[in-house]
């Protein structure tokens, strides 16, 4: 057993609810998103005894490992990390969302590979709203050339991911703000609903929710400090 887990659980989920309180919203409309790259196995199953059920990875190889060490836990899997088209395949057919489409390349290969074993990969795509030359993702102006690939048949895309930049809780906000109106604005022009907007880590998760995201994305104030790799 690894104290802690099931504590820090409740309190993100009571903080969570209490967002919705503030913003009017239903805690039915967000997904808790627990990150457990470079946490244990022994630590994600601590966590799913505490009703815990969807996890997210950076690291293909970390990943299938937990899920092979895990496999009878019933749990998802979401990928969160920078994805290179070498693992692009076996990501789609391991995880059951892709948040980090962060190129139209990426899409376009993503797609035939939704096409070739036809089912569509369902997929975020990842937003660079600080236009950080360190991070990958569509800068904000890029969207609009990224349009075709909502209406491809091999991929499903579900809305936007962002991770804004370092700074006070003021400008987080805006960036928050920011990616729900390209979102709003994306989906007018489609003429179709595009249901997800995962933004907000452990220090802003609750702004984020205030703000209309509808996946968190939660490691540290659940599993505490991470070790470095």
């Amino acid at each position: 057993m690894i104290e802690g887990i099931g504590e820090n659980l409740s309190r993100v989920r009571q903080e969570i609810q209490e967002a919705c309180e503030r913003s009017g919203r239903s805690p039915g409309e967000i997904t808790l998103l627990a990150v457990s790259k470079g946490f244990s196995a022994e630590a994600l199953t601590e966590a799913a005894a505490y009703g815990q059920r969807l996890f997210g990875e950076n690291y293909f190889k970390e990943g299938e490992e937990k899920m092979l060490q895990l496999a009878g836990l019933a749990l998802s899997w979401h990928f969160l990390g920078h994805l290179q088209r070498n693992k692009a395949r076996k990501v789609a057919s391991l995880f059951q969302l892709i948040h980090s489409v962060d190129s139209l390349e990426l899409g376009r290969f993503l797609s035939e590979e939704g096409q070739r074993r036809e089912r569509p990969v369902p997929c975020l795509l990842e937003v660079n709203l600080g236009c950080e030359p360190s991070k990958t993702g569509f800068l904000p102006e890029q969207l609009a050339r990224a349009l075709p690939l909502f209406s491809n048949p091999g991929l499903d895309v579900r809305g936007l991911m962002t991770i804004p930049p370092a700074g006070t809780i003021e400008a987080t906000r805006r960036y928050f703000q920011t990616l729900r109106v390209l979102r709003d604005d994306l989906s007018e022009r489609l003429e179709r609903p595009l249901p997800d907007l995962s933004m907000g880590m452990s220090d802003d998760y609750p702004i984020a929710v205030e703000e209309g995201a509808t996946l968190v994305r939660v490691g540290r104030a659940i599993f505490g400090p991470r070790r470095r790799r």
